[in-house]
């Protein structure tokens, strides 16, 4: 991308409309950071270490599920496997950032997937509901990346930083909780996402005893396959009431 090209996103009203949308998440966004940061050296992991996984994983929930993992010695597959279920939502949205931005250079795309996270998805979906290409969703979707990747990593090297100094009886693990259940109930917008975080809450909880936090596994399996199944038949019923809607119309249309 041109200089040329960078400064005429960043001129965009849709840029500016992207930041102010995050402006109200990122103190949440923020105080998840720090406890995320805080977390990766009081686990054991060096202050560098920590700076090059804040920079370049840059995801809290993938990261703080494997941190008590890597704590407790588990198995390299048990650390791996729950990132990558925990991380299983981001193909649902590589799918749909695909109508959007599909059309982009490799590197371009490369960069929106790992700049891409659910509060931008989530406000992306409302301010575009619909998949036709229009010129303001690109500068959108920087404004936004660019108030919520600030605030993470100012945030979590923050707390990188100052980790020994902050005590855990201030209870920044129960801030974080907080700040992650603001976020996740800005994101139950419809059914499926209710039945999987209801179902996904619930798998988690009866599975409590398992070890090396297969409860964990357990749920975002069960939350991913309820939220798949409720979508699909949610769609299905959808096809159907069209179906319906325009029966009459071509009874009408039939000679």
């Amino acid at each position: 991308m041109s200089l040329h090209a960078v400064l005429d996103v960043v001129r965009s009203p849709h840029y500016r409309l992207g930041a102010l949308d995050m402006a109200g998440l990122a103190l949440g966004i923020a105080a998840w950071a720090l406890v995320t940061g805080v977390a990766m050296v009081k686990t054991g992991m060096s202050v560098t270490m920590a700076l090059i996984m804040s920079l370049t994983v840059f995801a809290g929930s993938a990261q703080l599920a494997v941190l008590p993992l890597m704590a407790t010695g588990a198995p390299l597959w048990v650390i791996w496997l729950t990132a990558t279920c925990v991380n299983l939502r981001f193909v649902i949205f590589s799918s749909l950032w695909r109508d959007y931005f599909g059309h982009l250079p490799r590197w371009h795309r490369i960069l929106i997937g790992y700049l891409s996270g659910d509060v931008i998805f989530v406000g992306f979906l409302k301010r575009f509901p619909t998949t036709e290409r229009q010129p303001g969703q690109l500068p959108y979707f920087w404004g936004a990346a660019s108030v919520l990747w600030l605030a993470w990593q100012v945030a979590s090297i923050a707390g990188i930083i100052l980790a020994d100094a902050v005590p855990l009886e201030w209870g920044l693990g129960f801030a974080g909780v907080l700040a992650l259940l603001g976020i996740l109930l800005a994101m139950l917008v419809d059914r499926a996402s209710w039945l999987a975080t209801i179902t996904g809450c619930t798998a988690a909880v009866a599975a409590y005893a398992l070890p090396l936090k297969l409860n964990i596994l357990l749920a975002v399996a069960v939350a991913v396959t309820v939220g798949l199944a409720t979508e699909s038949m949610d769609r299905a019923r959808r096809r159907t009431q069209e179906r319906a809607a325009l029966a009459p119309t071509q009874e009408r249309s039939d000679p």
